[in-house]
């Protein structure tokens, strides 16, 4: 039965999706006769769009609008309808939708206002709660509408569909969507669709990257993203895309991280999270609109970048050097060409010219040579992407040059080689730009522009590479974890002791050193026998958890005598520091010897739930934050791409005459706390293992201390 629900449910959104974005017939419920109500502009702007398909207007009190026969209640359409277009007052909304929920459309696009974007919550319940009785979704409230260009659908209050192309752009900011609108006329970025998402209320970002992800009409998402409603789900639905997905997420300045109790909560600012996240998922992050534009460009027109090879060609050396900066800066830093490819260049420029990467074939440079360079360059199989840069010049003529390396990149015939192309000059370059983009070939302004796009290319094929690696359990004890936990819920706590912690960690086969509790100091001394000197010992009390601070903690004890003292010391410390602390004893455990300082830890992230952390310890954590997250869990492959971002990672590999650290017992430690946040995500709000000690390669490490705070 259960099985059966989720399949008639599954094609209830399947059909809702096709009704949504290849509607053959509309009602538009609220059409207005006044040319100012939003209403009338949604209605006019179908039919000025060139929408072919049956347009139903729905007005209690009018018979016909813009030549068009008007029906009181929408149930009164004969006909079929696919797609309802809600523009009454919110008041009116929730009768609109049951209206049209008994009419059998399967899809409403609410472009009425007044929900819970002004704290109207109930309202917004009430009229999703009305479409489920009737298996009808909804886009929105709150939205500008649905711009479609392979329908010719204007079905919005913008005032005109964008600049034709393959990428489809959904906006959670109306006013923004309206802005873009126009903008991609003028930057001819190409558009498939244009949606406007709301309040999201229903449908969400998953529901439309899973759509578009198949859509004929569709070869690249963009995103304009202030939050999710359920960010886990979006990160899997964009992992499985097979379109890549550019994302603009705002508000992910320092004040997005929350307060916490552990470090790695502190350090968990939204800005990495989010970076992490989509990294994860094959998303790719762009970082202000511009950067959105430029990068949507060439995902929408290129294939990936597979290798890491790009050569440039150009016409000038100051935009070849611009270049050079620009391909560094985003990741791709350009390669010394082989001999035989730089012979291959030399036929295409005069004597002064330069072959080297970038190649300068010179100002006199025209459309024969830009066609015999890049023909060339192209069958070379060193050769992995291809920037072609010119300037514009009284000697040449952009709309030939461009014509020339658009006819060699169709002769050539290599699919698999992305290329992006940067004219610099006035209006002439900029048409040719325009006739480029029409023949499938992206264009920029700015040689910074065209690297940008080819860095996108390269971080796509990257991440897809990475998403393709599966995350394989780890065989543990999760029963003796949660036995652990249960316990200290039982006694009304919601942080772990010391000891407690690490419990949990060994279950999850964290190596720890050996230790044990003491409640007084003859076990103490027992303990440090048996664990071995020396020793370090610290105070466990459920309201001491940062030990340090209380003077709770001592290292380095080489004699029963310093542990005697030591134990008394700690105590007095304790009690001094909160008197009402419930004192448990001394935590004994043999000191680690010597290495370097690292930190695992997780934090619960509002959108995308458990996380993992990773860093170098000390200074490097407590100043510099220099630390790498991942959403959880994450396999070793995935923890030693993680580990390599930290600008510290070097002191792991080894430098100045340091040997080179156990950075596969790191990866294993790290992905093993990966799962253990993911396993334990009900219980669980924030880990640290801090410090832990990392030794030489192959020697392991050690996780000195623990902390576990509980949901």
């Amino acid at each position: 039965m259960y099985l059966i629900v989720l399949c008639i449910r599954g094609l209830t959104h399947m059909d809702a999706m096709q009704s949504l974005f290849r509607p053959e017939s509309i009602a538009v419920i609220g059409a207005s006769r006044d040319p100012k109500g939003i209403g009338y502009q949604c209605l006019k702007n179908m039919i000025d769009s060139g929408y072919k398909g049956k347009m139903y207007p729905v007005n209690p009190k009018a018979d016909e609008i813009c030549g068009i026969k008007v029906y009181h209640n929408v149930t009164e359409i004969p006909e079929k309808v696919d797609l309802g277009l809600i523009v009454v007052p919110a008041k009116f909304a929730i009768q609109a939708v049951e209206d049209c929920g008994k009419k059998g459309i399967k899809s409403l696009a609410v472009i009425s206002s007044g929900f819970s974007e002004i704290g109207n919550d109930d309202l917004e319940k009430q009229l999703v709660d009305t479409a489920a009785k009737y298996g009808t979704r909804i886009l929105g409230p709150n939205i500008v509408g649905v711009l479609n260009n392979p329908l010719k659908c204007n079905a919005s209050f913008a005032p005109y569909l964008p600049y034709h192309g393959t990428a489809a752009l959904i906006s959670q900011s109306g006013a923004l969507l309206i802005g873009i609108d126009a903008r991609s006329w003028i930057d001819k970025i190409g558009i498939s669709h244009m949606v406007s998402i709301g309040n999201m209320a229903d449908v969400d970002f998953a529901d439309l990257v899973e759509f578009f992800s198949s859509d004929k009409d569709t070869q690249a998402v963009s995103l304009y993203i202030e939050g999710f409603k359920n960010g886990r789900r979006f990160l899997e639905v964009a992992k499985k895309s097979s379109k890549p997905i550019i994302a603009l997420k705002s508000g992910v300045s320092k004040r997005g991280a929350a307060a916490a109790a552990s470090h790695t909560g502190s350090l968990a600012g939204s800005s990495k999270v989010y970076d992490a996240a989509f990294r994860q998922s094959k998303v790719i992050s762009a970082h202000d609109l511009d950067d959105l534009f430029e990068r949507t460009m060439a995902l929408s027109l290129q294939p990936p970048m597979h290798g890491k090879n790009v050569l440039v060609i150009t016409n000038g050396g100051g935009v070849g050097v611009m270049s050079t900066d620009s391909a560094e800066k985003y990741g791709i830093p350009l390669e010394d060409a082989p001999e035989d490819l730089k012979a291959m260049m030399r036929k295409h420029m005069p004597e002064f010219g330069s072959p080297k990467n970038p190649v300068d074939i010179t100002g006199q440079g025209d459309r024969h040579h830009y066609y015999n360079a890049v023909k060339d360059a192209l069958s070379h199989n060193w050769v992995d992407a291809l920037v072609v840069l010119y300037c514009e010049t009284s000697l040449t003529n952009p709309d030939e040059i461009a014509q020339g390396i658009c006819d060699a990149v169709k002769e050539a015939n290599v699919r698999k080689i992305p290329i992006a192309i940067s004219f610099v000059g006035g209006e002439r370059c900029i048409n040719a730009g325009a006739w480029l983009v029409k023949n499938g070939l992206p264009y920029y302004k700015t040689p910074d522009g065209a690297m940008n796009g080819m860095g996108a290319l390269r971080e796509y094929a990257i991440y897809s590479e990475e998403a393709a690696n599966e995350f394989k359990p780890w065989k543990v004890d999760k029963k003796a974890a949660l036995d652990i936990i249960a316990a200290v819920r039982k006694e009304g706590r919601n942080a772990l002791t010391e000891p407690e912690a690490k419990l949990v960690f060994a279950a999850y086969g964290l190596p720890i050193p050996k230790g044990k509790l003491a409640r007084n100091v003859e076990e103490a001394l027992k303990v440090a026998s048996e664990v071995a000197y020396p020793v370090v010992m610290k105070i466990v009390s459920p309201e001491i958890i940062h030990k340090s601070d209380a003077g709770g903690v001592k290292v380095n004890l080489k004699t029963p005598e310093d542990v005697r003292a030591a134990y008394d010391l700690i105590t007095a410390n304790a009690r001094k520091y909160n008197a009402k602390a419930n004192i448990h004893g001394v935590y004994v455990q043999n000191m680690a010897p010597w290495g370097t300082e690292t930190i695992i830890g997780s934090t619960n992230d509002a959108q995308f739930g458990p996380t993992v952390m990773f860093g170098l310890g000390g200074v490097f954590v407590e100043v510099m934050k220099d630390v790498s997250f991942r959403i959880a869990p994450i396999g070793q492959k995935e923890a030693q791409t993680m580990a390599s971002e930290i600008k510290g990672y070097k002191i792991l590999e080894g430098t100045r005459g340091e040997k080179r650290k156990d950075i596969n017992a790191v990866t294993e430690a790290v992905s093993k706390l990966s799962q253990l946040v993911h396993d334990l995500q009900n219980e669980v709000a924030e880990v640290d293992a801090n410090p832990v000690i990392v030794y030489e390669d192959g020697k392991g490490l050690s996780v000195v201390d623990a902390r576990i705070i509980l949901k």
